[in-house]
């Protein structure tokens, strides 16, 4: 499935980090600052060789824990038609916290072709309070939207910024789950937050628990240890590594982000 979206195998995908947007504790009041901030780092990641783009409304901290304001959602939309109109890739949406309606909303208005969701299946404990996964209420709004399955889901496994409800559960069986259950078309792995490494026990158990699905590494990657990361998952995101100087508040760094590719291109050689 990753092959065929973004026509390679290992793909890159870079991460937008929206400043913060109108119904956001820090929005500015000035939308054509945000959406020409996005437009750069699109082509900034373009030309670095990214596979794909994921934007979100990181900046928008405090998050809402279920649905986004409508100001919110409607800036995203403005947003996401400037970054594909900007790029020739494929492009996706993450309306944090976890407002999957919203982010296939947003990804059918502005023509991107897939989405993250934090959590699609179970519930965790996380900053925003209980968060519960939604993959019925998720699955059929798609169909609602588009008709069929075009926009792709990608779901996280044990989320970042997050713990979940019972130290039982074990994350092979929550990504099996999350695929055969909660029918992800991908799953994520992170560590445990922004920036943060996965364990590679971590990848190595939802690997072989779901060894037909496509695994994504959701944070922590870095040209240094890339080529370690990605001998147990098929692809990654990335957006802290790739900024100025390594730091998150910084705009993408075009040298960084090449860095970063062409270490992946030479696994994929």
């Amino acid at each position: 499935m990753l092959e065929s979206l973004f026509g390679v195998q290992k793909p890159v995908i870079g991460v937008i980090h929206l400043m913060p947007l109108p119904g956001s504790y820090g929005w500015n009041g000035d939308l054509e600052e945000v959406m020409l901030r996005a437009e750069q780092e699109a082509l900034a990641l373009g030309s670095g060789g990214v596979d794909g783009i994921i934007f979100e409304n990181f900046f928008d901290a405090p998050f809402a824990r279920d649905r986004v304001d409508v100001a919110t959602a409607c800036a995203m939309t403005l947003c996401g038609k400037r970054i594909v109109e900007s790029c020739d890739l494929p492009v996706g949406v993450n309306v944090l916290r976890n407002d999957a309606l919203t982010a296939l909303a947003v990804a059918t208005a502005c023509g991107a072709q897939f989405v993250r969701v934090n959590v699609l299946s179970g519930a965790m404990l996380t900053d925003q309070g209980i968060i519960e996964g939604d993959a019925n209420g998720v699955l059929n709004y798609r169909r609602r939207l588009v008709g069929d399955n075009s926009i792709k889901i990608f779901a996280d496994v044990m989320v970042k910024h997050a713990y979940p409800l019972s130290t039982a559960l074990e994350i092979g069986q929550v990504a099996q789950e999350t695929m055969e259950r909660a029918r992800a078309d991908s799953v994520i792995v992170s560590g445990t937050g922004t920036g943060a490494k996965p364990d590679l026990s971590d990848l190595k158990a939802v690997k072989e628990a779901v060894p037909e699905a496509p695994v994504l590494i959701g944070s922590g990657s870095t040209r240094d240890n890339v080529a370690e990361l990605l001998e147990h998952a098929d692809g990654i995101i990335v957006g802290t590594s790739v900024k100025r100087k390594g730091k998150l508040e910084n705009p993408v760094d075009v040298d960084r982000v090449r860095q970063l590719v062409d270490a992946v291109r030479e696994l994929r050689d």
